[in-house]
């Protein structure tokens, strides 16, 4: 009997259970019952390790939907203005559409990324920021309406063909956006993943909408294109503003007030994240603004697709970076662990998307017509840095989630200048390419720089970063389909 249960005894003692429990070998009731303890609770554990990646998946999936759905809506709407103004019509817009982009992010000061922060670590930083939030959207939105309506009145080079009244109503919207981006923070850093979801949504695809109206259905030309969006914004503000709103506890809506002090803790964090997006906002966008000023709006507007599919490539890691940011920051994780487990899945999901977009980007000319025939090429010159600096975009939401170091802004404005000078040696001479090949050498050298700082913060190598594992390739082909069935609440 003895010789029948020596091969229960060897399980026992891998489950930890201390050896004087043991009766000579032979498994007692309470080893038993020990045992099947540590079975449920391994299970349980298990379970428990499960269930996050799968909630993960699921936001990740259903993002992913709604970014393509976004993806579509920017695509549409290029379509629309590039059939109904043309080459130099888009490209007129899209200038305008950047610049505003730029002065929207000069005026957050990095404030609704401290937000999501904040609130994120703690609840109860909720209802003074979104006041602190409202009041700082109307007066530095308002302040950035009347600078950007006075440059283009100075006769600028860069907005000569661009009419007042057309850049004057642009202008007006970027209260109205400052307002959304922080009630889409608001959203990220309690949870609601859902109704952030819907709200940029909504806001993407308010130009999609605004081109059926005012060009297709109305004919009424670029002016009303615009007027009609920035009245889409407006509505989209209010609505925000009253969604934020029923966030505050009851309790907390009685001291509805701003704070100095989280004022001065925002300022403090936004800041130096303030520098890092402004100056990768002006990585991703300066190029067009360089084409446009050196060879004119036809050849911006080319480029502008490709960089429009460009920034398609790159809805997936901004998603995932999205997700991962309030986690980190929750979870207050300083060994990386869990970022370079994300990153590492993020790089073998786009080294697909890569090879797959790159035969599907001749189709192109096809949609938007034989003037775009060059988007292609620019495309896929871009490629390989888009890939890059996809990896970056979640890599680095380690160290935003952990305080954000100083360094990380100082990367982004060696990057800056490299990108800009690069442009400025390449652009004149081969135009939009050479815009390209500039754009590609500065996404790689920004996930070069990030990549080696965090082998250097975290102690983890850098082929932990990019290389999934094989037991995590199974895991996350087995958690993608469980996200698309889940049907635990995201909002």
């Amino acid at each position: 009997m003895l010789a029948q249960l020596k091969p229960v005894v060897r399980p026992v003692d891998r489950t930890g259970l201390n050896r004087s429990s043991h009766q000579g070998g032979i498994v007692t009731d309470h080893n038993r019952s020990t045992l099947i303890q540590s079975k449920v609770t391994s299970d349980s554990a298990q379970s428990s390790a499960v269930q996050p990646r799968q909630i993960f998946a699921t936001h990740v999936l259903r993002m992913l939907v709604l970014r393509v759905i976004v993806g579509a809506a920017t695509i549409g709407a290029g379509v629309i203005v590039a059939r109904w103004l043309g080459p130099a019509g888009l490209g007129i817009l899209t200038t305008i559409q950047v610049t505003v982009l730029v002065a929207v992010q000069l005026g957050t000061l990095g404030l609704p990324a401290a937000g999501t922060y904040f609130v994120a670590r703690d609840r109860r930083n909720l209802a003074p920021l979104v006041v602190n939030a409202l009041i700082f959207s109307l007066i530095a939105g308002s302040i950035l309406s009347f600078t950007l309506i006075a440059l283009a009145s100075s006769g600028s080079r860069l907005f000569g063909d661009i009419p007042d009244s057309v850049m004057m109503v642009a202008a007006i919207s970027i209260p109205f956006q400052l307002v959304i981006l922080f009630g889409g923070s608001v959203f990220l850093g309690v949870g609601r993943i859902l109704t952030f979801n819907l709200t940029d949504v909504a806001a993407q695809t308010s130009l999609l909408v605004s081109a059926v109206i005012a060009l297709v259905m109305l004919g009424a030309g670029l002016y009303g294109l615009v007027s009609f969006n920035t009245i889409v914004y407006g509505l989209l503000s209010v609505i925000v503003i009253v969604m934020v709103y029923r966030l505050i506890d009851d309790i907390e809506k009685r001291r509805l007030r701003p704070s100095l002090d989280l004022f001065g803790r925002l300022i403090r964090y936004g800041v130096k994240f303030h520098v890092a997006t402004v100056a990768g906002i002006l990585v991703f966008r300066v190029d067009l603004l360089f084409v446009k000023y050196f060879r004119g709006a036809d050849e911006a507007g080319v480029y502008a697709i490709a960089a429009q599919a460009g920034m398609v490539m790159m809805m997936l890691p901004n998603i995932i970076g999205t997700l991962l940011f309030p986690r980190v920051a929750a979870a207050r994780d300083t060994t990386g662990e869990l970022t370079a487990r994300v990153t590492r899945h993020t790089a073998f999901i786009m080294f697909f998307a890569c090879l797959l977009a790159a035969p599907m980007s001749f189709a192109i000319p096809f949609v938007f017509g034989p003037a775009f025939n060059d988007a292609t090429f620019l495309f896929l010159l871009l490629l390989p840095g888009i890939f890059l600096i996809g990896i970056e975009s979640v890599l680095v939401q380690h160290f935003s989630g952990t305080g954000l170091p100083v360094a990380i802004p100082l990367f982004w404005l060696a990057t800056l200048m490299v990108n800009v000078g690069l442009n400025l040696a390449l652009v004149p001479g081969f135009g939009a390419r050479g815009a390209a090949v500039s754009s590609a050498i500065s996404y790689a050298l920004i996930f070069v720089v990030v990549a080696f700082y965090f082998r250097h913060k975290t102690s983890t190598r850098i082929s932990d970063v990019l290389f999934a594992r094989r037991d995590e390739i199974r895991e996350l082909i087995s958690d993608l389909p469980a996200g698309l069935v889940a049907r635990r609440s995201s909002g």
